[in-house]
């Protein structure tokens, strides 16, 4: 398999594991000398199927994940639309990898990923898992390339918009999104998708924590709500006492029809 990629790429095939945090990649680029040149080879390393299929324990398994850092720390606009080809595995075979990793990767890459993002998070063919890590791609690439933040804002909020389609847990990553990127603008479809009940809140909290969070109300404010609400009385209308019914149907008493007829017969 080594044959098949060319030096200094093929260097990645036994470059070893990948379990540190991305603090800690390594600087690719600059440890292996690898240029916009080997892109393609970089591109084709992380799309590999032989390599994703290997059963190995070898470190060879790791390749793909080398590579696709690699691109990241390029900032290889190339790559966008084949690493995006990758997020389906999240829900078709439950890797953990990509959801944890592309996202970074394409908040490195910055802002050219955010209109295919925007196109991938609101394709509905995709998978809950893919679509989430698109969500959350953008929000990496506002937090490293705040001149992007306004884009990546609207890119969220308007999927937010489609609440109703959605699906609620969908609902609830898109406010997670929002809340991380501190989108105070975005308040108001927040807002309307909790007030429909289209919001999964056990991922970011219920509308009153999610005002908390944006700074939207204070921590004192919250409490002064939820103390006047558990306060208000609660009428048990088991208790209170009927009107007895005018079986007269004149609205008087049975003796002061009495008393009437008393004084016709005079």
């Amino acid at each position: 398999m080594a044959s098949d990629y060319a030096p200094p790429v093929d260097r990645l095939l036994v470059f070893g594991h990948c379990r540190d945090s991305i603090a800690n990649w390594p600087d690719h680029p600059k440890v292996l000398e690898l240029g916009p040149e080997y892109i393609p080879d970089l591109i084709r390393m992380a799309t590999d199927e032989e390599l994703w299929l290997l059963e190995s324990e070898g470190l060879e398994i790791w390749a793909p994940i080398h590579a696709w850092r690699s691109l990241g720390q390029l900032r290889a606009e190339a790559a966008i639309e084949p690493l995006l080809s990758l997020l389906h595995r999240m829900d078709d075979e439950g890797n953990d990898w990509i959801g944890e990793e592309l996202p970074e990767v394409f908040g490195m890459i910055g802002a050219a990923a955010i209109s295919a993002l925007s196109t991938y998070l609101a394709d509905k063919t995709h998978g809950l898992s893919a679509r989430t890590a698109a969500s959350e791609a953008l929000v990496k690439i506002a937090e490293q390339y705040p001149e992007t933040q306004e884009k990546s804002i609207a890119a969220i909020a308007h999927q937010l918009e489609q609440f109703t389609k959605n699906n609620p847990v969908l609902n609830g990553m898109l406010v997670a999104a929002l809340l991380d990127l501190k989108a105070v603008e975005a308040a108001p479809v927040m807002e309307r998708a909790f007030a429909a009940n289209r919001v999964d809140e056990t991922i970011a909290g219920d509308w009153e924590e999610v005002q908390l969070d944006l700074g939207m109300v204070s921590k004192l404010e919250l409490r002064q709500r939820r103390f006047a609400a558990s306060q208000r009385p609660v009428v048990d209308f088991s208790t209170v006492t009927q009107p007895k019914p005018d079986v007269t149907g004149f609205g008087s008493s049975s003796s002061e029809q009495s008393k009437k007829k008393g004084k016709k017969k005079k």
